[in-house]
């Protein structure tokens, strides 16, 4: 069954403990004639009894809403894609005529080997597009919150971090030796009450959050984070990965949704979903991005994006900036499903959702892959997300800016058939 990336209850995405394997200390003798990789495979069998084994699917095909997966022709609900751009020509071109002047690799990281203008030129559209004095551009989105989050914090200091946030977030704050604590999902009390407990007891805090939660599709409750953070004299770093391009009047994020532009704030995201391209990057105060140039790991000691990946980002940020009819067809297709399912499936068990990001919940990750392989009998790509990623099974559907009505319709169509012949408790 396809992966699930996004995010995971433990920071490592391990599932469990293979129930085989013994820590130091608990008294017995290791047997050093053994395997030292034999463990893999008993940890394997305990993955797949558990319903919980992942593989990726072949996708034989240009992104759109249409695709062709390990030979098949689905309509695509799968994809973080959200306005469409990552089939766009224009970025393709764009891609193009970059390798052709300035080759297909980076060939070493920034500071040693330098860069291109063009990693330049997209680091200020970023800035230009956020609203804030500098960007910074990382080979990747989770490298860009790895390294954040390790950089800004230190074994003195502290960082509270919503329980739902992407699995680079909580790494992050591991990677950084700071204290660790998760709050409960967009629990503004919950949150106050650890700062009222432990703040004081640290030298720096810095407040950790998704802004879209990529396996719920709900949104943070950023002005009173913003308050709470002034409150207690504490960071807040947000990752507006599931945002940027989506929300705002100009697809700024959720931040320009709740009109805190300008707001002391640490943005991370990345390139890869609605910009279409790959990478990452942190956007903030000049200050900011000149510390994390000098004492961000996870960029200094890696490869600079690759040119072809540059200017594809470059191309979309352009048209994010002067195409706002792709974000109101987005919206407009958002609202159209979510009445779709709510009038022909009023008990569908739907999770609260404010973006773009619809999730059906399930039981159990048997139900979830058995739906899964039903939708794509009907033509419907649309994957099944399970734990460790989540704490409950589900399908998620993802909806993009170019999926037409008839599309929509076949795919409630399909869940309606499909639900119909399914006990779902």
């Amino acid at each position: 069954m396809v992966g699930e990336p996004d995010r995971t209850n433990s920071a490592s995405g391990a599932p469990f403990q293979d129930s085989g394997e013994r820590g130091a200390g608990s008294g017995d003798r290791v047997d050093l004639a053994l395997d030292p990789y034999e463990w893999i495979d008993r940890a394997l069998v305990t993955i797949k009894q558990a319903d919980w084994h992942r593989s990726p699917r072949v996708i034989e095909s240009l992104p759109g809403t249409e695709v062709v997966v390990d030979g098949c022709e689905l309509l695509n609900f799968g994809s973080n894609d959200y306005l469409g751009l990552a089939g766009d020509e224009r970025l393709i071109a764009a891609a193009i005529t970059a390798t052709q002047r300035f080759g297909t690799g980076a060939t070493g990281s920034r500071l040693t080997s330098g860069h291109k203008q063009l990693h330049q030129d997209l680091e200020n559209a970023i800035a230009r597009l956020k609203g804030t004095e500098a960007a910074l551009v990382f080979s990747s989105g989770y490298l860009a919150n790895l390294g954040t989050i390790a950089a800004l914090a230190g074994k003195k200091d502290l960082v509270l971090s919503d329980r739902a946030n992407h699995s680079s977030l909580k790494n992050g704050a591991l990677l950084s030796g700071a204290k660790t604590i998760d709050y409960q999902h967009c629990d503004l009390g919950d949150l106050r009450q650890q700062l009222e407990l432990h703040r004081t007891n640290y030298r720096r805090c810095t407040i950790v959050t998704d802004s879209v939660f990529s396996m719920d599709g709900d949104i943070c409750p950023l002005p009173q984070l913003l308050d709470l953070a002034r409150e207690y004299n504490a960071m807040l770093a947000i990752d507006e990965a599931h945002a940027t391009g989506v929300f705002g009047a100009t697809g700024a994020g959720i931040v320009e949704h709740f009109d805190l532009v300008g707001q002391p704030l640490i943005e991370m995201g990345t390139l890869s979903k609605s910009i279409g391209s790959l990478g990452g990057y942190v956007a903030g105060s000049a200050s900011l991005i000149d510390f994390l140039k000098n004492r961000c790991a996870s960029w200094i000691y890696t490869t600079g994006l690759s040119p072809a990946d540059t200017a594809a980002a470059l191309a979309a940020i352009e048209i994010i900036s002067t195409t706002p009819q792709l974000r109101q067809q987005l919206w407009q297709n958002v609202t159209c499903l979510k009445q779709l399912l709510t009038e022909r499936l009023p008990q569908l068990p739907l999770i609260p959702s404010a973006s773009p990001i619809i999730c059906i919940e399930l039981p159990d990750a048997r139900t979830a892959l058995n739906i899964g392989s039903q939708l794509q009998q009907a033509g419907i790509f649309a994957p099944a997300i399970r734990p460790p990623t989540v704490p409950t099974s589900r399908i998620r559907l993802s909806v993009m800016a170019t999926h037409q009505a008839w599309q929509l319709e076949r795919l409630v169509t399909a869940i309606e058939r499909i639900l119909s012949s399914t006990q779902l408790s």
